[in-house]
This record gives C-alpha cells, sequence and structure tokens, in this order.
C-alpha cells in the first residue's frame, strides 16, 4: 500500500507540473499576441494616419518645382478600386464587388493604414520630346523646307515628297511661293511644284517621281530651289537646299522626313578653274582641326564623258612639310559634284601659325590618269592673304564653329 500510495504521488506531481506547463505557455501565447495586436492597433491610429497624410502633403507641397507625384504602396491588393483623396493623390481600397465606387475626396484616411510612400514619380520624364524644328529658327534664317524621300527598289524610282516652307524671306510683304527639284548631276531638267499665293508658310503635300537606277542613287544629290514670283511674274530665288544620298538608307520600308535650312545661292559667275566650298572649325580643347568638304561648282573638265570621276584631297601641311592627306568619294561626270564629306586632322594650338590646309580638285578618267583642275590654300599670314587668310582667321576666333566659305581655285603651277 505504500509503494502504490508512492506511486500515485509520484504520478500527480508529473501531471501537476505538465498542467502548470501547458498553463504557463497558454498565457505566454496570449501575453504575446496582446502586445502585437496593441502595437498593431497603435499604427491605425486616426492622428498617425492623419500624420502620414499630411507627410505627404508636405513632401508634395515642398517639390513643387518638379511637381512630383507621391506613389503610394496600398496595403491590400485585391478586389480594390482606385478612389481619388486629393490633386494627384490616388490610394487603393478594399470595396465590396457589388457596391458602386464613391467617388470624390472622403473625410477617413482608413485607408491608409499601412500604406507608405516608397518614392515619388516625376511627370517631366514621360513626356514626348518637343519638335522644334518649327519653333527654333537661328538669326539669320531665311526660311526652312521639310521633304521625304523613299526609294523602290523594285521599279528602281526615287519618291521625293515636297511637304512644306516655313519663315520664308521675300523681297517683298507678300510672298507667293514654289519650288523646283533637281536630281543632280543633271541640272538641264527638273519637277516644279504648285504656285502658293500669298503665304511665307506654304504647305504643299506634293510627290515627285525620279527615275535612277539602284547603281547610280548614291552618287545623285537632290537639289531644291525654291523661288517667289512677283507682281510682275518675276522669279526671284529665296534659296535652296542641297542634300546628297550616298550617305541615306534607303529602302522600300523606310521613308525619310527631313528639314533643311534654305541657304543663299552664289550668284556670282564661278571663277576661271571654278570655286569650291568647305567649313573648318578648330576645337582647342581636343587639338582637333576639322575640314567639311561641301561642294565645288563651274570645274573645267578635261573631257565630256560620265567616266570622268572628280574627287577632293585634302592635306594638311606644316612649314610647308607634309603631314597627311585625305580624299572625298569621287564623283562621276559633273562639272559642279556634292561631297559633304568631313575629315579631322590632330593640330596642337600652338601649331596653327605654322600649319595650312591644301584642297586640290582632281579628275580621273578609266585610263587612271589624273588631272589637277585647281587647288587652294588656307591658313596663316605665313601663306596665305584675302579671303583665305580672313575664313582661317574666322575659324580661330570662333572655336568649336563651323566657318563655311566659298573659294576660287587656282591652277596649280
Amino acid at each position: 500500500e505504500q509503494a502504490v500510495a508512492v506511486a500515485g504521488g509520484i504520478i500527480g506531481g508529473i501531471l501537476l507540473f505538465v498542467l502548470i506547463g501547458i498553463t504557463a505557455y497558454l498565457l505566454w501565447k496570449k501575453f504575446c499576441w496582446f502586445h502585437s495586436y496593441e502595437k498593431l492597433t497603435g499604427a491605425v491610429k486616426m492622428t498617425n494616419a492623419n500624420a502620414v497624410f499630411q507627410d505627404q502633403s508636405e513632401i508634395q507641397l515642398k517639390s513643387t518645382r518638379s511637381r512630383s507625384v507621391p506613389f503610394i504602396i496600398p496595403p491590400t491588393l485585391h478586389e480594390q478600386d482606385w478612389i481619388n483623396l486629393m490633386n494627384e493623390e490616388h490610394v487603393q481600397e478594399d470595396s465590396d464587388p457589388y457596391m458602386i465606387p464613391q467617388s470624390g475626396p472622403r473625410s477617413s484616411f482608413h485607408s491608409l493604414a499601412g500604406a507608405y510612400v516608397v518614392g515619388t514619380i516625376n511627370p517631366e520624364l514621360y513626356k514626348f520630346p518637343e519638335d522644334k524644328s518649327e519653333t527654333d529658327f537661328p538669326e539669320g534664317n531665311i526660311g526652312r523646307l521639310w521633304f521625304s524621300i523613299e526609294y523602290e527598289q523594285e521599279s528602281e524610282r526615287l519618291l521625293v515628297s515636297l511637304i512644306k516652307a516655313r519663315k520664308l524671306q521675300p523681297p517683298a510683304d507678300s510672298c507667293s511661293p514654289f519650288v523646283k527639284i533637281y536630281l543632280l548631276p543633271d541640272e538641264r531638267s527638273y519637277l516644279q511644284s504648285k504656285l502658293k499665293s500669298k503665304t511665307l508658310n506654304p504647305q504643299f503635300d506634293e510627290n515627285f517621281v525620279f527615275q535612277v537606277s539602284s547603281k547610280m542613287l548614291f552618287q545623285r544629290t537632290l537639289k531644291f530651289l525654291v523661288y517667289h514670283v512677283d507682281k510682275q511674274k518675276k522669279h526671284h530665288l529665296l534659296g535652296q537646299v542641297i542634300f546628297p544620298l550616298k550617305n541615306e538608307t534607303l529602302t522600300d520600308d523606310n521613308k525619310l522626313i527631313i528639314w533643311r535650312d534654305l541657304e543663299k545661292e552664289n550668284l556670282e559667275p564661278p571663277s576661271e578653274y571654278g570655286d569650291i566650298q568647305f567649313s573648318l572649325s578648330y576645337n582647342d580643347y581636343l587639338g582637333r582641326l576639322t575640314v567639311v568638304v561641301l561642294r565645288a561648282r563651274g570645274l573645267k573638265l578635261q573631257e565630256e564623258s560620265h567616266a570622268i570621276s572628280v574627287y577632293v584631297k585634302v592635306s594638311l601641311m606644316n612649314h610647308n612639310k607634309f603631314i597627311k592627306s585625305k580624299k572625298t568619294a569621287a564623283v562621276l561626270g559633273s562639272p559642279n559634284p556634292v561631297y559633304n564629306e568631313t575629315f579631322s586632322f590632330k593640330a596642337d594650338q600652338t601649331e596653327l601659325d605654322t600649319a595650312s590646309l591644301s584642297l586640290s580638285v582632281l579628275q580621273s578618267t578609266k585610263g587612271e590618269k589624273t588631272h589637277v583642275l585647281g587647288h587652294v590654300v588656307v591658313g596663316p599670314f605665313m601663306y596665305t592673304r584675302g579671303k583665305e587668310l580672313e575664313h582661317w582667321n574666322e575659324m580661330i576666333s570662333k572655336p568649336k564653329e563651323l566657318v563655311k566659305r566659298w573659294h576660287a581655285l587656282r591652277h596649280s603651277t
């Protein structure tokens, strides 16, 4: 009996210990849950929600310059409808799918409980870039022309669409413009647009077709001449656009829309051996001399044959010592070739007083015979005078700007 009593006491003690342990565990769980619940309810107090919203409003007011919009993560992401809370702020709120969502601001901010600002959205970053081609006109601009080009490989047709012109500068108050379109080197034939009466900003929207083989396409150049017709029916040239096709990618599914500023045509008669137009620029920071060979006119070709090709050789000299030379691509059979090619040479700023550039126009035939049609040298006072010296000095006085001029070719001796 004593043994039974002892065993019963031990079992009872064990059961009591287990009961106490279970009770303590339940109390601990309840205590932890109670504290977590208190912490959560503290986060959703009205004052805190108002404070969050007020902080957001202050952030928005402080950033009026950038006009950024707060980007808010809502507390839940299921069965939500967007509601407008303030001018530019939106959050999501739980709603009954069968209830019609309310619109307009609400007096309660309980929907912001648990929501927090993770950043702002700047609307300026998502705007499309503005087309400034009709608003930004440089000083001295005499007009701007828009056109498009497309080439049909199968039919070998060059499609040119004349779109519009803006800010034309006629000699009189009124303007009645039209456009002649050439495909150089053929200057004997052209296509002409309709006359637009009394407008400085004509809208043409006309299509033109030139028949040209794919082999010859990239050796051709489009030339647009914009004229004004006065009351006496006299034609006045307002300006021109020269557009070489050699650097363009022309395919059936690639329609290029282009705009160019009008240039004044050189109305002076060509010099004895012809003229060449090029631009000079010097970058003093990079120590780089840039030459853009634009075009030549009035060249005295040795033979009247399409086998003749004309190119320009540009050479950098220092103390009359040859440094480096570069060549343009050859243009076939034209006394008025267009190049539009850019070359760069390394030249330290201290060398500009002793350096010079020589541009020679050469023609070659199938027999690989080369003949110099003329040349011109630009440089400092040591080597040049007149327009050539003025061009060089203007380049130095306007660093990083392209200075463009015509020069008369001289016969090589």
